[in-house]
């Protein structure tokens, strides 16, 4: 997946405060807890910009995260300060796929320290299994101002 750049296209920012429960016994933030983070900055899209979406999870609609990823370029600490930056990547019939720009934001200048991607199935729960589906129309048009220009 190509990752955009996040100085020509418009993000979804997603504000997060490192703990020290985020962090391992050398006192950086934990890998995977960047993966999490993915996890929040997308669930807090979805509770802002795409409603009906959120309250569809409870019933037969299901987003189910076909891969992840995340390259690290520098370390954070508890009581960081970290901008996650949500892009669209592509869409197709029933897949979505994001780009996350990870700043750490209590500097003077923001500093990248991560990106990542992560690629979305939209399925149906049915008694035979989960079956793809449509995009959701009010999660297409949630996104559309998001999209990559890359």
């Amino acid at each position: 997946m190509t990752l955009s750049d996040p100085s020509t296209t418009p993000t979804y920012a997603y504000e997060h405060l490192v703990t020290l429960e985020e962090t391992n016994v050398v006192g950086n933030v934990y890998f995977t807890n960047y993966l999490r983070w993915q996890g929040h900055c997308r669930e807090r899209f979805l509770m802002e910009r795409a409603p009906g979406v959120m309250r569809a999870l409870h019933g037969e609609l299901a987003l189910v995260t076909a891969s992840c990823h995340c390259e690290y370029f520098g370390e954070l600490y508890a009581m960081d300060r970290v901008s996650l930056r949500m892009s669209l990547t592509a869409a197709d019939d029933h897949q979505l796929s994001m780009a996350f720009h990870y700043y750490r934001t209590n500097a003077a200048v923001p500093q990248l320290v991560a990106r990542g991607g992560q690629t979305v199935a939209c399925m149906r729960r049915t008694d035979q299994g989960m079956c793809p589906i449509p995009v959701p129309e009010e999660l297409r048009a949630a996104l559309a101002p998001y999209r990559s220009r890359a």
